[in-house]
Parts: C-alpha cells; sequence; structure tokens
C-alpha cells in the first residue's frame, strides 16, 4: 500500500526539474571529480515544497540502489538520529548490529550519572574540592539539562577542570569505560561505531543518502555533528559515497560550512512560477481559465497549497466564489465526498496519527476506516512517515483554525474527546508499574504529552496548571524531554490560540534557553500563586540543578524552601544531605541521610548511600551496618557489595573483603573500583601478581583514572619496576596536577632509580600540598641523607615521628596514606 501511494504521488510531482536533474546528475559523476556533491542543502520558506521535493529525491536515490535514511523533527538528539538511521536501514536489509548495542546501552546509562556523582568517588582521592569541580564538570561535558548557553555564564576554568576531574569521579563507580563515555560524549563512542557500519553497507550498496529534514529544528544538535564527521577525521572514516541532504528554512551556516563551498550544493526553493502552478494544475486535468487564476490566487505559488487545490480537479467555474475563502476551505468545498471533508478536518486535530488515532479521532465504523485512512495517506499535504503520518504544519494551521472559527463548542468537545481516548491509553500503560518507571518510557511519554496537548486545546486555562506540573516532573529526565514538554506548551498555545498558553510557552522556552533547568524553575516558582501541588518538587529539582554546576550553598537554600512546604520530602532531605558531603560536611550529611532512612526504611539505596558516607568519614562498625542491610533489601547491588568490600578491607578483615568484592564482580565484571579494591586486597595478603592482574584490568576500561594510575604505579614500584611505575605516575598526575600522593610515590621511584634530584623535587612537591604527609617526610628524610644532607634529614625524621605519635615513626605504607 505504501508504495502504491508513493509511486502515484511521485506520477503526479511537477516542477523542480532542476534541482532533481541535479542531484540526479551526481550520482553519474565519482566522489574523486571536483565536479561531485557531497551535500545538497534544500532551503526556503514554510509551504514551498521541501518536504515534498526531498521524498522525491528520496526516491530518486533508491532507484540508483541507494541505502537512504530519512530524519525529521521527531529526533532530539544525535544519538535518537542515529537510532533512526540504524532502523531504516535494517528495513533494507542491512543490520547495524554494535550500533544498537550501544544505542541501548546509552539510553539505559544517561539517566544513572547523576547517581553517580552523588558521592565523594574516593575519600582518599586526588585532590580536595573535587566534588564541586566534578559536578561543575557535568556542564562543562554538556550533560546538565537544559543548561545550553547558561554554561557561558560559569566560571571556564572551572569547567574545563570540572571537566576532566568528573570523568574520573565517574570512572571510579560506574560501570565500564564505554558506559561512562557513553554517558559524558555519547557521539564519542557511537559516531565511529556509525561511521564503521556505514562503511561495511558501502561494500554491498553503490551509494548511500542520508535525508535530515525540518534543519532549522534539527540543525542546532545536528549541524555541528554532521560537519565534523564529514570535514574531520576525529571519528574516523566516512565512506565517499555518501551523500548527506538537509532541508530548513534557513540557509547553511556560513560561519561553519563556508569555506566547504566547493562539495556542498546549495538548493534554494520559492514558490512554484506561474507557469509550473498552471503545468501541475494542467496535469490534473484543471484547464479552465477561472478556476486557474482562483488557484493562482488562493496560493501563491506554494506547492503544498497549490497540489492540494489541484488534487480536487475542480473544472466548472462556478466553483470559484467567495474570494477572501483560504486554500484549505476551497479544498473543502471542491470534496464532493461529505465523508472524506468530515475526515479531512478531524485528522488535523492530532499532531501525528496511525490507524488507533485515526479510528479516535474520526470515529468512523472499522468496515470503512482503512480505506479512507489510505486515502488520507495519499493526499498531498500529509507526510507519510512509515507508522505515522502528519500533515503539513501550513494545512494543518489552517484546518484548526477554520474549525475553532466555526464551531468553538465543537472544537472543545473533539479536542476533548481526544484527551479522554490519550487518557484512557497513558492509564493501561502505567498498570502496575512505578511512575518513576513509567515516566522513564518514550511511550508512555509521547502518550502523556498526546493527552496533554488536547486537554489544552480543549480547556486551556484549566489544564496548564497540570500541565505545568509534568514540566516541574520532566526536568529529571534530561534535557530532551524537557524541550518536548515547552515546546507541547507552545505548539497548543498557536494551535489553540490561547493567548495566556501561548505567552507561558514561549516564556518557559526562553527561560530554557537562557538559564537551563535553573531558570526555568525559577521562572515557574516566581509565577506561582501559592498553592500548586508541584512547588516543593521544583524547588528540589532547582537545587539539584545549582548542585550540578557546583552552586552548593545555593542548592542547600533550595531544598530548605522545598522541606519548608513540604517537611517529609524524602528526595530533597536525600539530596541536601549528599550535596552537604559534597561539601565536605559528612556529619551533616549523615545527619540528613538519617532522616532519609527514617521517611524511607525499605528503600535498600538509602542505607547503602548512608553506609558509603559512613565509610568515607571512617565509620567502620556503622559502614557495616547500614550496607549489611542494604544487601539484604538489595542483594543485586554491585556498589554495596563493593562499599561492604572496601569496609572490611580497612578493618583488616581480608577474607570477607575479598569475598565481597568477588559478588561485586560477579554482578559487574567490569567494576573498575571493586577491580582497584581488590587489588589492594591481594596486595595485603601477598599476591603481587594477582594486584597488578586486577590494576590492569581496572585501567583500559577507566584510562583517565588518576587514583587508579597511582594505585598501579605503587604495585609496579613494589615489584621493582620503576620504570614502568614513573608511566603511570606521569599519567595520574596529568590527570590531576595537584595529586599529592603521585608526587610522593613518583618520587620514591626517582629514589630507586638513583635520580635522587629529581626525587627530591617531587618529595618536596607533595608536601607543598600536604605538610603533614607522613610517607612522603620519611622518603624525603632519606633523599637528604643520601645526598649528605643530615641535618635536613633529621628534621623531616623528627617531624615524621612527631606527626605519628612515635620516638621512631613506622614508614606507612603509601597506599594507607591515600586512604587516609
Amino acid at each position: 500500500m505504501q508504495e502504491l501511494i508513493r509511486q502515484r504521488r511521485r506520477a503526479g510531482f511537477v516542477g523542480r526539474g532542476a534541482e532533481r536533474a541535479a542531484f540526479r546528475a551526481n550520482f553519474e559523476i565519482a566522489p574523486e571529480d571536483e565536479r561531485h556533491r557531497f551535500l545538497f542543502h534544500v532551503h526556503g520558506n514554510a509551504g514551498v515544497g521541501k518536504t515534498f521535493l526531498v521524498r522525491e529525491l528520496e526516491q530518486l536515490a533508491r532507484e540508483k540502489g541507494a541505502l537512504t535514511a530519512y530524519v525529521d523533527e521527531s529526533v532530539g538528539s544525535v544519538p535518537e538520529a542515529m537510532g533512526v538511521v540504524s532502523r531504516q536501514f535494517a528495513s533494507q536489509g542491512y543490520r547495524f548490529k554494535e550500533l544498537d548495542r550501544l544505542l541501548a546501552a546509552h539510553r539505559e546509562r544517561r539517566h544513572e550519572a547523576e547517581a553517580v556523582v552523588t558521592l565523594e568517588p574516593e575519600a582518599d582521592g586526588p585532590s580536595a574540592g573535587s566534588v564541586a569541580v566534578a559536578r561543575a564538570g557535568l556542564v562543562g561535558l554538556g550533560m546538565v539539562p537544559g543548561v545550553g548557553a547558561f554554561a557561558g555564564a560559569l566560571d571556564a576554568d572551572r569547567l574545563a577542570q570540572g571537566a576532566d576531574r568528573l570523568r574520573a569521579g565517574l570512572s571510579a563507580r560506574f560501570r565500564n569505560q564505554e558506559d561512562v563515555q557513553l554517558v559524558l560524549s555519547p557521539e564519542r563512542v557511537l559516531t565511529p561505531v556509525l561511521l564503521t557500519e556505514l562503511s561495511d553497507a558501502a561494500s554491498a550498496a553503490p551509494w548511500i543518502v542520508l535525508f535530515l529534514d525540518t534543519y532549522e529544528r534539527t540543525g542546532p544538535f545536528l549541524d555541528g555533528w554532521l560537519h565534523e564527521v564529514m570535514t574531520t577525521d576525529r571519528y574516523g572514516a566516512l565512506p565517499a559515497t555518501v551523500v548527506a541532504v538537509t532541508a530548513g528554512q534557513h540557509p547553511f551556516d556560513t560561519a561553519r560550512w563556508g569555506g566547504f563551498a566547493d562539495f556542498v550544493a546549495d538548493v534554494p526553493l520559492g514558490p512554484f512560477t506561474e507557469a509550473e502552478t498552471r503545468g501541475l494544475l494542467a496535469g490534473k486535468g484543471v484547464v479552465s481559465e477561472p478556476v486557474v487564476e482562483e488557484v493562482l490566487r488562493l496560493t501563491g505559488g506554494l506547492p503544498v497549497l497549490v497540489s492540494t487545490l489541484a488534487e480536487q480537479r475542480p473544472v466548472d467555474p462556478d466553483d470559484v466564489g467567495d474570494p477572501s475563502a483560504t486554500a484549505v476551505e476551497r479544498f473543502l468545498k471542491w470534496e464532493q465526498d461529505p465523508v472524506r471533508r468530515a475526515v479531512a478536518l478531524a485528522c488535523a486535530l492530532p499532531r501525528s496519527l496511525d490507524m488507533d488515532v485515526f479510528r479516535a479521532a474520526t470515529e468512523c465504523p472499522d468496515e470503512e476506516a482503512d480505506a479512507l485512512f489510505t486515502w488520507l495517506r495519499g493526499l498531498p499535504f500529509v507526510d507519510d512517515r512509515g507508522d505515522r503520518v502528519r500533515y503539513h504544519d501550513l494545512v494543518r494551521e489552517l484546518m484548526l483554525w477554520l474549525q475553532r472559527r466555526r464551531s468553538p463548542r465543537g472544537w472543545t468537545e473533539r479536542q476533548g474527546r481526544l484527551t479522554e481516548v490519550f487518557g484512557r491509553w497513558r492509564e493501561e500503560a502505567e498498570a502496575g508499574r512505578e511512575p518513576l518507571e513509567f515516566w522513564a518510557e518514550e511511550e508512555w511519554r509521547e502518550l502523556r504529552l498526546a493527552e496533554s496537548y488536547h486537554s489544552l486545546c480543549a480547556l486551556p486555562r484549566a489544564a496548564l496548571a497540570t500541565v505545568l506540573a509534568d514540566v516541574v516532573t520532566a526536568c529529571s529526565y534530561g534535557d530532551d524531554v524537557v524541550r518536548r514538554w515547552v515546546r507541547l506548551v507552545v505548539e497548543a498555545g498557536e494551535d489553540a490560540d490561547a493567548e495566556s498558553v501561548r505567552t507561558c510557552g514561549r516564556d518557559l522556552a526562553e527561560a530554557l534557553a537562557d538559564g537551563g533547568v535553573a531558570g526555568l524553575l525559577r521562572l515557574l516558582l516566581s509565577r506561582a500563586r501559592g498553592d500548586e501541588p508541584w512547588r516543593a518538587e521544583a524547588w528540589a529539582h532547582r537545587g539539584d540543578a545549582l548542585a550540578r554546576v557546583g552552586e552548593f550553598e545555593q542548592a542547600l537554600e533550595n531544598y530548605d524552601s522545598a522541606l519548608a512546604l513540604e517537611p517529609d520530602l524524602v528526595r530533597a532531605h536525600r539530596a541536601k544531605a549528599v550535596t552537604r558531603g559534597g561539601m565536605g560536611d559528612y556529619g551533616a550529611a549523615l545527619q540528613g541521610l538519617d532522616r532519609v532512612v527514617a521517611l524511607e526504611p525499605e528503600n535498600a539505596y538509602n542505607y547503602i548511600l548512608r553506609g558509603e558516607h559512613h565509610r568515607i568519614a571512617r565509620h567502620h562498625d556503622e559502614a557495616m551496618r547500614d550496607l549489611d542491610e542494604g544487601i539484604r533489601l538489595d542483594p543485586t547491588s554491585d556498589f554495596a557489595w563493593a562499599s561492604r568490600g572496601a569496609t572490611r578491607w580497612s578493618l583488616g578483615d581480608l577474607d570477607a573483603a575479598l569475598a565481597d568484592l568477588n559478588r561485586a564482580l560477579d554482578l559487574k565484571p567490569d567494576y573498575a573500583w571493586a577491580l582497584a579494591r581488590r587489588a589492594r586486597v591481594w596486595r595485603a595478603l601477598g599476591d603481587p601478581e594477582r594486584q597488578l592482574a586486577d590494576l590492569d584490568h581496572a585501567l583500559p576500561m577507566q584510562p583517565d583514572w588518576a587514583w587508579g594510575h597511582c594505585e598501579r604505579g605503587d604495585a609496579l614500584r613494589v615489584a621493582g619496576r620503576d620504570e614502568e611505575a614513573l608511566a603511570d605516575y606521569d599519567r595520574a598526575l596529568a590527570l590531576d596536577p595537584d595529586y599529592a600522593s603521585a608526587y610522593a610515590s613518583r618520587g620514591a621511584s626517582r629514589v630507586n632509580l638513583g635520580r635522587h634530584e629529581e626525587a627530591l623535587s617531587d618529595l618536596n612537591r607533595a608536601l607543598e600540598l600536604k605538610p603533614s604527609y607522613v610517607w612522603a617526610l620519611e622518603q624525603r628524610a632519606t633523599v637528604h641523607r643520601r645526598l649528605g644532607a643530615h641535618d635536613r634529614a633529621d628534621a623531616d625524621h623528627t617531624r615524621a615521628g612527631r606527626l605519628s605519635g612515635d620516638r621512631v615513626p613506622r614508614i606507612p605504607d603509601p597506599v594507607a596514606e591515600r586512604e587516609l
């Protein structure tokens, strides 16, 4: 059916001959030829036929044997665009198995990052203040929802430093390196795989053509990525037989693409000329001059409107009537079947349709539904996107206006009926699930968005409060989710001609663009009447947004505002406690977590979180009690097993520590932090080979982990492999230039190699950073003595003894020093 519809529509394609010819001819020119174009950019105002032409170009490409994929504004990010490409290539017989695997992993991991950075990754970790800087790194890496241009107002040095530290912090707790990068830089992981998949496909197909439509909406996140993929080798090689076609309302960004005009074809589109309009009408049998003149007047040559009117094949001059009528009104007048007229109007109400939505919108009998849906999909202004169809924006806008004008009550009733239908489907999708589960699912969100849209169109003022509550909740689920809810409010305000909703939507969009989630929530809270049930959640979400950019004091004030409204709001208590911990105030953090556990005693994560804070604070007995309970409630928590293993190591219970860490690694084999902790256990058990094996396993997964490199450096140094140890220490210091333990350990290796002056410089730096570092003092005393500076050696030795509390101090292990 779909193929027959496409063929019929193509048979009537008129105009754009030069554009089609240039595109077709490009396939006859070898990529090595300077005349070949790798990129076509179609641009022009709404209604000039960009999407129609793009669909025609896609068919021309397929006739040349090309694999094709079509992406539009239904995607909200580069990974989502890759997912669309993968699915469409699979329908043509080319499965991108590795890309699909990574896209699935990306979807699972993307919301886990914030939970990872809620804890200081290691009390004995690199340098002070790393948590605050790591949270700023969330912004620096572009993964804080909705921050956008707001990041430019933050301290650039802090962002840059934070981005580096965040990678290390996530590495310490978060799955393997692939998972970390899928959260922090998904394009960095996914794009090389996409290019490999495209290269494999290119060996079996003569051409690959990627169509990126509605570029005015997708370009903000796709354009920079596309430019890098096509003009640099950052992600690998792009097959020379790939052609990209972009289509949007605006010309290309000359600042970005201006230097590459020799491989870009600019395709500006305007309205049809009078000759093209007459040709299209003549092809449909419309030759009566009064009718042709009326079409020219009504459409202004816009192809979508010309095609819509030509489809009805008017022949009688009496068909030309009211000169104030719109093209859509004329289309409806010329459609002779009253059922089809009603269907065309009813199906303009939903933003997109499948057969289920079609039945709900039209309420037509089942025996007629298939035939009418087939007719609808063949109309010139209906874009068939496979599983869903949608009207051209210009035609849909006119149809909505017509229905509002003709029958305001009928408009409200029809929109209300669709609200109920989508609400029922949404409730069915919620069955047996908790809110956190269904909010995280795309299918549920689409149903909720549709329900909210129609409720705003039916009763704008009454529905707005509920929709704004959803906007607040959406702030927890990522930038693209927040954007979709804000766009929903904007579109509903425009489509319903509801000024209050339209103004609210525009203000929300501006606040989100300028101030991120924190700015959006500030706007909502400033306009709240005082009785909105979402205010406490909004304050808590805003606290989260501020904490992520390192504004801890303001975050705490926001959490307090949330708790003033709702004293038992667990998420606010938990976030406040974690923020206190991030500021180094573990006493206040633990006090807050006590309240969290009291309020939510069946949540395993609360006990595990409090147990980890006790471990960091060296309250080992309390840590054990909480971690025991956390494991009892959730025996699948790899984090809990690893944390308890680390606690048992600190208590000297090595066999039990080993058992716990083994269990954590059974649950998550590539858990780098657990591997590094188990390496410490192997060292204490006198098994340096297994110690190094675990560290060698951990570090390739976490190459930016300064703490891990220093651990392996110490293991190598103890094994007498000082040259190899120096490489790890150098890497640790490149990642964290203020890492005192790495300086001290590198100094010790340089002593072993007889490089005493360099060793002295390292140990001096370690003690500048950490004056009470006993092990570094003892190492420096040894260097001074070898260099003949006995007075300095005695001074360091005496100071070390005073700090350690012994007349003749025991030289602590550097690992133990790092633990302190």
